[in-house]
């Protein structure tokens, strides 16, 4: 049985160990996805609450992502994801029991979604920093790879299991569910044992090694950007994505099940929609996991362009069979685009600093995506829900495309031997090899 299993996890037991929790911690993450929304419409709300609740839980990106980069590069990052998972946990435990009792209000929604979105600013750095320290450089794709098969699978079993829960309990008894898998990722990451991240990057970055004086917060936090800026394929990267998430997401997350419960009959229809773009999500991962584009970048910017039609497809007036298989196309899109992102910067940016690289990329990204949340809502009011989410496919597209343009996106290599050329930040270190079996905490 052990042999079927993918060797990276058979050789890197710390990143297996990484990976069971996550594994269980995403699953969840996927039925709140779906019963969420439905949690406001239960409680009375309207399509601009359910935008206003899911802005409530990406507003705290805003405010203290950049902090959960600074911390994440300074303190140990496993024991920044733990203390996250507790929070959430408690969040969505006490969220079910609002929703189950009947007690709950958009008020009480939207304050516990200020909290779990401000333990997730902290925890999403500090993931995409974490990885590199559980697995050799030689399997970054490969672990990417995994972990976005695992949320992509997660989102045809999460819809399933979500839609049985909100019929019969409820959606207080899906984000139980959500709360027991934070509790149990919680388990996994207190007996993760990562080897210690380099604490330099050349001059430029967290830099305590050698004997340099710590730089404070704001140092350390100028340092980052210095990171980002002095790659152009990292801030143009950035900018698309900033497009994608504040444009095109609020069509997954507010108009989609807006349209679904007007139209299409209400929570299994749309988890149908959910299902299919999770079962395209898997395809793209096995194609990343197999895939090693000798450019990764140049393929991503064209997975970012095909995962950008979601909106229009979602608004085409299509019958459902023929949307949902439309959106498991842009599911192989999306899967693809992430999985050569994220190893991109693993590759390529200094140990020392990815998790403040990160940090802007998901400020840029997901800490803006309120803006498109909040006002997703109000404009398919004014313009029809139809019209809307067109529009947002008709921006978002080319903006991806436009990273085509760049000699940066277009000949980034997968990866390069020995150190990357020294730009402002000075030396690479993210991809020095090193031993990652559990005797060295690795």
């Amino acid at each position: 049985m052990k042999t079927f299993l993918p060797a990276v996890l058979r050789e890197e037991p710390q990143f297996a160990r990484l990976f069971l929790g996550q594994s269980l911690s995403v699953l969840g993450d996927r039925v709140a996805f779906v019963a969420l929304p439905f949690a406001v419409l239960a409680v009375g709300g309207s399509a601009a609450e359910v935008g206003l609740v899911a802005a409530a839980g990406l507003i705290p990106m805003l405010l203290f992502t950049l902090v959960g980069g600074v911390w994440a590069d300074r303190f140990p990052r496993h024991r920044i994801m733990l203390a996250s998972d507790l929070v959430r946990c408690l969040v969505q435990g006490l969220l079910a029991v609002l929703l189950i009792t009947g007690t709950a209000g958009i008020p009480h929604l939207v304050v516990l979604m200020v909290v779990f979105g401000t333990a997730d600013a902290f925890f999403m750095p500090a993931a995409t920093g974490l990885v590199p320290l559980v697995v050799g450089s030689d399997r970054l794709r490969e672990a990417n790879a995994l972990r976005g098969f695992v949320q992509s699978a997660s989102l045809v079993l999460g819809p399933a299991v979500a839609g049985g829960l909100v019929a019969l309990a409820g959606p207080g008894g899906a984000l139980a569910l959500d709360a027991l898998t934070f509790a149990c990722s919680a388990a996994f990451l207190a007996r993760l044992r990562p080897r210690a991240a380099s604490r330099t990057d050349g001059g430029e970055g967290a830099g305590t090694a050698g004997g340099a004086a710590p730089k404070g917060f704001l140092g350390e936090l100028r340092d980052g950007w210095v990171q980002v800026r002095s790659r152009t394929w990292v801030w143009a990267g950035m900018a698309a994505m900033s497009v994608y998430h504040v444009v095109m997401l609020p069509s997954v997350f507010v108009l989609g099940p807006v349209l679904a419960g007007r139209q299409w009959g209400g929570a299994a229809a749309w988890s149908v929609v959910v299902v299919a773009f999770g079962a395209g999500s898997v395809l793209g991962d096995l194609i990343a996991y197999r895939l090693t584009p000798a450019r990764p970048m140049a393929v991503a910017a064209v997975a970012l362009a095909v995962a950008s039609c979601q909106a229009a497809i979602i608004g085409s007036g299509g019958s459902l069979a023929l949307i949902a298989v439309l959106e498991g196309v842009t599911g192989v899109g999306v899967a693809l685009f992430f999985v050569l992102w994220e190893t991109a910067l693993q590759t390529h940016v200094p140990e020392a600093a990815l998790s403040r690289v990160s940090s802007y990329d998901h400020l840029l990204s997901t800490g803006l995506m309120p803006l498109g949340l909040v006002v997703a809502g109000p404009v398919s009011e004014a313009f029809g829900v139809r019209t809307t989410l067109l529009g947002m496919t008709v921006v978002a597209v080319p903006a991806a495309l436009a990273l085509l343009a760049l000699p940066a996106v277009r000949n980034l290599p997968a990866r390069l031997p020995g150190r990357l050329p020294e730009l402002a930040d000075g030396p690479r270190t993210a991809g020095d090899p090193g031993p990652a079996s559990a005797g060295i905490a690795g």
